[in-house]
């Protein structure tokens, strides 16, 4: 029933005066052009124009909601609860707020769901791809417990810090990423349009070129020639690459195991999933959710395959009576210092105060690790750019140079 409710809603703009003759306008979302008409009369509004807009259609029109989006919508929510606004009206308000259509369509969808019934962690449930059973699942305790502002308010400062350590690890992998791909086309660019005209000009000397000039024009025949083989081979090995890493979880856990091992960087993805396990560790116990089931969201909020199967392997020690800080040390992805605060929690009651203390010394950690790998990079992806392309340079030049020591 709360389904088709939400898939009668359209997107409506409208045009009317208000009390005053001002021309004011806007957007609403209802079943009917009837139903818009009467909310803009109760409001004072005397409407003019309406025109209806498929909510399908006007989704199509907006960018994909992304995490982020999904973080400022808790934040939002949290600040309007705990304001005493009601629920609906919250909707209302952050609905009608947001700029993405697709946004939009979403939580006016949610809230004609919870109009017609369901309660709130019902609404959400259906909407898997943007709220997971995390999100869920704290919602559901806050209903219950009958605190709901509460929880809210912990939802939200569990996504802003999750979302903050994810641009931190994105913004630690692509800016060296992306130098080295400017790179890779600069030096293609000189391979192709460059050196042949350097080519041409030493055809006329008559004299044996240099080794390394000889190799850097064998490498550019080469390049020109199979290039369009070479680029089909990088775009398929990048495609299979990404498709693998969709769909088969074997090749995903391969790569994450890799991926802890690699210098520096490894080392930021261990302190991230250590932060988001403890967070959400914390979130999740302060909403008076069982241990044993709490471990089990924890585990797919890690991020990391390797750190989730470990966290299960936990939740199962935890399941048959064994201390959560004894089953942490038996998997050895957890360091002793984060094991210990743990165990403290665990003696003193406050496990959920002392996993945050965790997560927010693992945040920080990540912020200076990431800003250090920045810094240390910074020179080394200069240097990069300096060898392939000062080396091309060099390499044209030095027949140049050996015919001025000639002369």
């Amino acid at each position: 029933m709360a389904q088709a409710a939400a898939k009668k809603q359209f997107n409506f703009t409208w045009e009317g005066t208000d009390k005053r003759g001002n021309r004011v306008k806007g957007k609403a979302m209802a079943p009917s052009e009837a139903l818009v008409k009467a909310d803009l009369r109760r409001q004072g509004i005397n409407p003019i124009r309406i025109k209806k807009q498929s909510a399908a259609a006007a989704a199509a029109k907006g960018k994909k909601i992304t995490t982020g989006d999904i973080a400022v919508f808790s934040r939002q929510m949290a600040t309007m609860m705990a304001a005493g606004v009601p629920l609906v009206q919250s909707f209302d308000i952050v609905g009608k707020g947001h700029e993405n259509p697709r946004m939009q369509d979403l939580i006016m969808t949610i809230k004609a769901d919870v109009e017609a019934g369901a309660n709130l962690a019902e609404a959400l449930a259906r909407h898997p791809l943007y709220f997971d059973d995390l999100f869920v699942n704290l919602v559901e305790a806050g209903e219950q417990a009958g605190a709901l502002e509460t929880l809210l308010d912990k939802i939200a400062t569990y996504k802003e810090k999750t979302e903050a350590i994810k641009k931190k690890i994105k913004k630690a992998l692509t800016y060296p990423i992306s130098i080295l791909v400017i790179a890779f086309i600069v030096t293609a660019i000189l391979l192709v349009y460059v050196i042949p005209q350097f080519e041409d000009l030493f055809k006329g000397f008559g004299a044996d070129l240099p080794a390394f000039t000889k190799m850097v024009i064998t490498l550019s025949e080469y390049v020109r020639d199979k290039g369009l083989f070479i680029l089909v081979v990088i775009g398929g090995a990048i495609s299979a690459f990404v498709f693998a890493k969709k769909r088969s979880r074997k090749f995903r856990e391969t790569l994450d195991r890799i991926t802890l091992k690699i210098p520096v960087v490894g080392m930021i993805i261990t302190k991230a999933a250590i932060a988001r396990f403890a967070r959400t560790l914390s979130t999740m116990f302060a909403a008076g959710v069982p241990l044993v089931e709490a471990l089990q969201s924890v585990a797919g909020a890690t991020g990391n395959i390797i750190y989730e199967q470990g966290v299960l392997a936990i939740r199962d020690q935890v399941a048959t009576g064994q201390q959560l800080n004894l089953a942490m040390d038996q998997t050895g992805l957890f360091p002793n210092m984060a094991v210990q605060m743990i165990a403290i929690g665990e003696e003193s009651g406050s496990i959920d105060a002392m996993a945050a203390k965790v997560a927010d010394f693992y945040e920080a950690e990540v912020d200076d690790a990431v800003d250090n790998m920045s810094a240390l990079m910074e020179p080394m992806i200069m240097a990069i750019l300096g060898i392939l392309v000062g080396g091309l340079v060099v390499a044209m030049y030095l027949p140049i140079f050996k015919m001025g020591s000639v002369v």
